[in-house]
């Protein structure tokens, strides 16, 4: 058998997700194909890759080594798919404002992207919250910022949906509700809930709910979304958040699995934003021209 990238993204999936079901669903194959790419794949490399648990599919010590090689494999191969030799001369400045969540899951690898696309571009990053960055976009502080733009409602400013991101409830591994054949927010009233509040997180939480007839039972309201992660994992509570900022395992190594949920939740979507109005420089159509190709968004 010859290693191609199906196998690199089934493995990788399957490796986040922990579990082949959850890793097809994300990957919209059968879970068959799934199985067999890294029965495959182990094969080829003559080392067990995962350990086959009843509740989902560990990384073995060789698993987690492959898959520091299977990251850096997809990151070259994304580097090649969007190298371009005509804009990399772009000299200019580029003062870009995120917010905090999307400056700790989604902005990183791009940013480094951008700056070996155009090293001639100085790039410059601001964490605020949502107002301040609005407010900064308008005065002309900022020149662009990526945020989560369904929390945005200025009139003053332009957004460019990238990407939607489905929030699921979080539970810890063997929780009752991972067993019921459909989970819905009457549901969920019934147990302990933490609430996180970064990025206006509870206020959108709030808005789905009051849609309904329960109230989720707040145990706790924090700004830490690694604290979340920990007391959902340790069965301190469940939680409904993004699959952007999902991670299978606490800081602790226990394990969070994700429900979707039977009722109509929000994405939280991610995407570009600038003044509305703004002649756009040679730095900033380069900054978009980047995120439009890479998430197939027509130029």
């Amino acid at each position: 058998m010859s290693l191609t990238l199906r196998h690199i993204r089934y493995f990788i999936a399957t490796a986040e997700a922990g579990q082949v079901s959850q890793a097809a669903a994300i990957l919209a194959i059968s879970q068959s194909a799934v199985t067999t790419a890294i029965k495959e794949l182990e094969e080829d490399l003559a080392a067990p890759l995962f350990d086959r648990t009843p509740h989902g599919m560990d990384l073995t010590a060789a698993g987690r080594r492959f898959l520091a090689y299977a990251y850096e494999i997809l990151q070259k191969v994304d580097e090649a798919t969007h190298f371009s030799l005509e804009t990399s001369a772009i000299i200019g400045t580029l003062k870009i404002a995120a917010t905090y969540t999307v400056m700790g899951y989604f902005l990183p690898s791009h940013i480094e992207r951008l700056r070996r696309l155009h090293p001639g571009i100085e790039i410059k990053l601001y964490e605020l919250s949502r107002e301040s960055i609005e407010e900064g976009l308008v005065t002309g502080r900022y020149d662009i910022a990526i945020m989560l733009t369904s929390n945005i409602w200025n009139p003053d400013v332009t957004t460019e949906k990238l990407l939607s991101s489905q929030r699921r409830l979080w539970v810890p591994a063997r929780h009752p509700l991972l067993f019921s054949s459909s989970v819905g927010l009457k549901d969920v009233a019934e147990y302990t809930y933490i609430m996180l509040t970064i990025d206006e997180a509870s206020h959108t939480s709030m808005k789905y709910w009051s849609q309904t007839p329960y109230l989720p039972s707040v145990s706790l309201r924090t700004t830490s979304i690694e604290a979340v992660r920990s007391l959902v994992a340790n069965g301190q509570g469940i939680t409904i958040l993004s699959d952007m900022v999902h991670r299978p395992w606490s800081l602790e190594g226990r394990r969070i699995e994700t429900v979707t949920l039977t009722d109509a939740v929000p994405s939280m979507d991610i995407g570009l934003v600038w003044r509305r109005n703004t002649d756009f420089n040679p730095a900033m159509e380069a900054y978009r021209s980047y995120f439009r190709r890479a998430f197939n968004i027509p130029q």
